[in-house]
């Protein structure tokens, strides 16, 4: 494994924030029954945070897909409150880069931590494989 070291370097850092609103919480998301910030939403905000930390390093006809994420929902954030998720690149290899991700709410607390990877590839690659995904298969009994 070649580690990168003028693409992506270890400490790149990006930030995403959100006002909590009914339509991140719990409720709205359908992952709970409360109208808190959801976890589904902290997950997203922490993505959205991974790919602003790379997003200026990547090359032309390039994007980073999400491949792995594990994290921990420690409080409760309610409406109206801000969070604001944070991405620091741990490691980077040519076509990985691993993430430190953590979200704190504006009442101080923070209310998320874990671990995130993206893989980088190639837009024209990547949706090309997407789109054959649709192709019928030569045994695909679906088509009958």
């Amino acid at each position: 494994r070649r580690l990168v070291k003028n693409r992506m370097m270890a400490g790149l850092v990006g930030r995403a924030e959100v006002v909590v609103s009914r339509s991140v919480s719990a409720m709205e998301m359908k992952s709970g029954s409360l109208e808190v910030f959801a976890t589904p939403a902290m997950v997203a905000l922490m993505e959205e945070a991974a790919c602003a930390a790379i997003a200026p390093q990547l090359k032309a006809g390039e994007t980073s897909v999400g491949t792995a994420i594990s994290i921990s929902h420690l409080s409760p954030t309610p409406i109206g409150a801000t969070v604001t998720a944070t991405a620091t690149v741990e490691e980077a290899t040519e076509r990985k880069v691993s993430f430190k991700v953590t979200a704190t709410d504006s009442c101080g607390d923070k209310i998320g931590e874990g671990t995130h990877t993206r893989a980088i590839v190639k837009v024209d690659r990547f949706m090309q494989k997407v789109m054959e995904k649709l192709q019928v298969k030569p045994n695909d009994s679906s088509s009958l």
